[in-house]
């Protein structure tokens, strides 16, 4: 299979679709942009690849096939008509998951149940296994997912979730996912010169995702993808790819990042994260509110995920925060400050109404990402 053709599908948060969607263009790929998905064919290496350095991907997984179904017959057959043995191994344990919306076969219990059974029958005509399979190799988690009576059947080459970059060991009440953090970062014309704060760091996430992309560092590079224990794929395909990684990172590169927060604990936090990360000393962290934060030099950027106020008993803090950092940046116009919140008064609060607003969602929150251009920054 080295060298064949095959079907990946990348998977996102709504609103990072075009975001993924240029990281796999920067790999060399030619993607195709659905909602939550980005398609694209590759060889095998991209498995490898892929992983190590989407930013902002959920998942990566191989579409095995696609098919119309309406009846469970329909659904076995389809299934078991699928070359699941070019990818799951004889001793593979193949986990199946499932969602279904809009379709005749909603209820996704069964689903999963009659594809298990399916893909059990083809591996043992396969494999020429007379009892059971034992399942106690690697893992390949499968998952059915129906679509108006469209099947679409894929295998999780990652593992746990893209998000889980391997450094965070300390968080918050509210934590910012990884993936929207390094999206917040890649939405702006920041490219590593210029000073960067985050007044409202919690755990260090956003500064620590800007870190790794003004270093070149790949996402991936200090942890393990399901994928990697796969017979299909040669170790040789991953030694390349953390080779490249390597080669290209650049680990000496000054950058000026400073995270704040009004709470101790968090700084702490975040420092424990970034030297998990393998970032100490490269961001600065301090214990401040915001209130006491000064712009004195020209051209900067802001890039925070401030409270919310989603609990009423917050709101009105909250609404004094964004007032009070209002003040703060309206006193250096060259800034550039981008900030994320679910509060539909922010601009009102803030004073200023924003060059640009993007709806992103913070897990299942609604939020608006607030972009105000520094007068002269070209953004």
């Amino acid at each position: 299979m080295k060298n064949e053709q095959i079907t990946f599908i990348a998977t996102s948060a709504m609103g990072l679709e075009s975001i993924v969607a240029d990281e796999i263009k920067a790999l060399g790929y030619d993607p195709q942009v659905e909602n939550g998905k980005i398609t694209f064919t590759a060889s095998l290496d991209a498995i490898a690849r892929c992983n190590l350095w989407l930013r902002t991907a959920d998942r990566l997984k191989i579409k095995i096939g696609e098919c119309k179904v309406k009846t469970f017959d329909e659904l076995y057959e389809a299934t078991k008509a699928l070359p699941w043995e070019q990818y799951i191994s004889v001793d593979g344990e193949f986990p199946v998951l499932g969602k279904s919306h809009k379709s005749t076969l909603f209820s996704v219990s069964d689903c999963q149940a009659i594809v298990k059974k399916a893909i059990v029958d083809r591996l043992k005509w396969k494999y020429g296994i007379a009892n059971r399979l034992e399942e106690t190799g690697p893992l390949y988690k499968v998952e059915v997912a129906i679509l108006n009576d469209v099947a679409t059947l894929t295998i999780d080459s990652s593992g746990t979730g893209l998000h889980r970059r391997g450094y965070r060991v300390k968080q918050g009440e509210a934590p910012l996912k990884e993936t929207l953090a390094a999206a917040l970062i890649l939405l702006t014309n920041w490219r590593g010169e210029e000073l960067l704060l985050d007044p409202f760091c919690g755990s260090g996430t956003i500064l620590i995702e800007a870190a790794l992309i003004g270093q070149q560092i790949a996402p991936g590079f200090n942890r393990s993808f399901a994928s990697e224990n796969w017979s299909i794929i040669d170790d040789k395909i991953w030694e390349d790819a953390f080779t490249e990684a390597e080669d290209v990172a650049k680990y000496d590169k000054q950058l000026r990042l400073i995270g704040s927060d009004i709470d101790h604990r968090m700084v702490e936090a975040s420092e424990q994260n970034a030297l998990e990360a393998g970032l100490s000393g490269v961001i600065e962290w301090k214990q401040m509110q915001v209130g006491d934060l000064t712009l004195k030099e020209d051209n900067g950027y802001i890039v925070s995920n401030p409270p919310y106020g989603e609990r009423m008993k917050d709101k009105k803090y909250v609404e004094h925060i964004y007032k009070e950092f209002g003040k703060i940046v309206r006193k250096n116009e060259s800034w550039s400050i981008y900030t994320l919140t679910s509060h539909r008064g922010f601009e009102q609060l803030f004073g200023r109404r924003a060059t640009k607003r993007r709806k992103l969602f913070n897990g299942f929150i609604e939020t608006q990402y607030y972009q105000f251009y520094g007068r002269k920054n070209n953004e």
